[in-house]
């Protein structure tokens, strides 16, 4: 059994919620604890007011909602209704909820069993339940007791087993009708903005892209954009939009660009001791110096780590963005540093004798401006000697022809006192001829 549970600023949004998916036949109230009667017998109206009510006995308590998910195995479809209100009864009193009033939930859009308790934070005596790290502490105990008391599948097999992952959801079954992409967006948004730590928009997109949804902005000239806003939408497999987009607003989760630029700031100290993971994976990757970026991808994969390539309309890469789906930890190339950019890892994955254009130049300059300043070096006097041999170039009798390898200034290489004295030599020579 897996748990999730989150917080709220409004229990009328979270309780229209699980109703909206009465009303579409995707989910059925199941029962309630501690209700002055059935919740079949109650309008729906009146079920909220029990919430509300309770609620005005501490007005300062602005974020007051609570929205839990037990999620079990795909195997574990034989639970029954009765036993499902046993679970729900059990983790509530666990987590120190005893008391408390909540509706229970069982949901049916999804691969695997699970519903939905809605609750409150204020007690009937006005005082406020203390949630610090309950996931953590409360929680986890009373998961692993569940688990045992009614022979569940324990958590860390699922999260172990393959199936479990989260899967892309199918663009062909959601752009025929507005209701049914956001059911199919809030679905992918519940288990991505919980899990996953992401700092920016474009980290965030690159998790959603990975199952067929992305946030926009809109054009910075679009109203859209310049009041803040943010639209989600579904994505075809070929990564193009379909559907219509529908504003972060609607979602009772209320991923709005504001709420996410909050989640920033919290991801982005959560997720630094994970940077080194990747690194790692990347370092050890490429030290045998692979051929593409695209087998580093797929090494990179069986590690858990996907590498979401960004190129343009020209298909030139120009960044790239690594999910980490066993930390859950999104990072820019940029992020991790320089080395773990595009430009680099392109760089990185050249093969060991190709070291780009520059490197092939730069001897060639450098030898250039040594050899016209100052003294040469013994091994560039060498290549010099070497390079400046002449070719023997023969005659058709086949003799070398030894004046064309003479030098029509050969004197000029002489010391200048060595040409006086052979001039001198020369004119003692003819007064003693003559």
């Amino acid at each position: 059994m897996v748990a999730v549970i989150k917080t709220g600023h409004s229990i009328r949004r979270i309780f229209n919620y699980n109703e909206n998916k009465v009303e579409a036949g995707i989910a059925q109230c199941i029962g309630a604890g501690n209700y002055p009667a059935d919740p079949d017998r109650l309008s729906s109206s009146a079920k909220l007011n029990c919430f509300l009510r309770q609620l005005e006995l501490n007005e300062n308590v602005t974020r007051n909602s609570v929205h839990i998910s037990l999620n079990f195995h795909s195997s574990e479809t034989h639970l029954e209704k009765e036993k499902l209100m046993e679970i729900a009864s059990d983790y509530m009193d666990k987590i120190g909820f005893t008391g408390q009033p909540f509706l229970v939930y069982q949901h049916f859009d999804a691969g695997h069993p699970h519903i939905h308790i809605v609750s409150i934070k204020v007690r009937s005596d006005g005082s406020r339940i203390d949630m610090n790290n309950i996931g953590r502490n409360e929680s986890e105990q009373a998961r692993k007791s569940i688990e045992k008391e009614f022979g569940l599948v324990n958590a860390e097999a699922q999260k172990k087993d393959v199936g479990y992952q989260l899967k892309p959801i199918s663009a062909a079954k959601v752009i025929y009708g507005k209701s049914r992409t956001k059911m199919a967006i809030q679905n992918v948004l519940d288990a991505v903005l919980e899990q996953y730590r992401f700092a920016s928009l474009p980290e965030l997109n690159a998790v959603l892209r990975q199952y067929n949804v992305t946030a926009e902005r809109g054009s910075e000239d679009s109203l859209t954009y310049q009041r803040g806003g943010l639209l989600y939408r579904v994505l075809d497999e070929q990564g193009k939009i379909v559907g219509v987009p529908i504003k972060a607003s609607l979602f009772y989760s209320r991923p709005t660009l504001k709420n996410l630029q909050e989640r920033y700031r919290r991801n982005d100290s959560a997720r630094r001791p994970y940077k080194a993971r990747i690194k790692n994976a990347v370092d050890m990757a490429l030290l045998n110096k692979h051929s593409s970026v695209e087998e580093l991808g797929r090494i990179l994969e069986k590690q858990g780590i996907i590498m979401a390539l960004r190129k343009n309309e020209a298909g030139i890469l120009y960044g790239i963005t690594y999910i980490d789906h066993q930390t859950k930890c999104v990072f820019n190339g940029s992020a991790l540093g320089k080395q773990y950019s595009a430009k680099a890892i392109q760089e990185r994955c050249l093969p060991k004798e190709i070291s780009g254009q520059e490197l092939l130049a730069r001897p060639v300059q450098k030898q250039t401006g040594q050899q016209l300043q100052g003294k040469p070096r013994a091994a560039d006097a060498k290549k010099t000697e070497i390079f400046s041999k002449p070719v023997p170039i023969f005659s058709k009798d086949g003799t070398i022809i030894e004046e064309l390898f003479q030098s029509e200034q050969a004197n000029e290489y002489l010391p200048q006192e060595l040409r006086k004295d052979k001039k001198r030599r020369k004119k003692r020579n003819l007064n003693n001829n003559n």
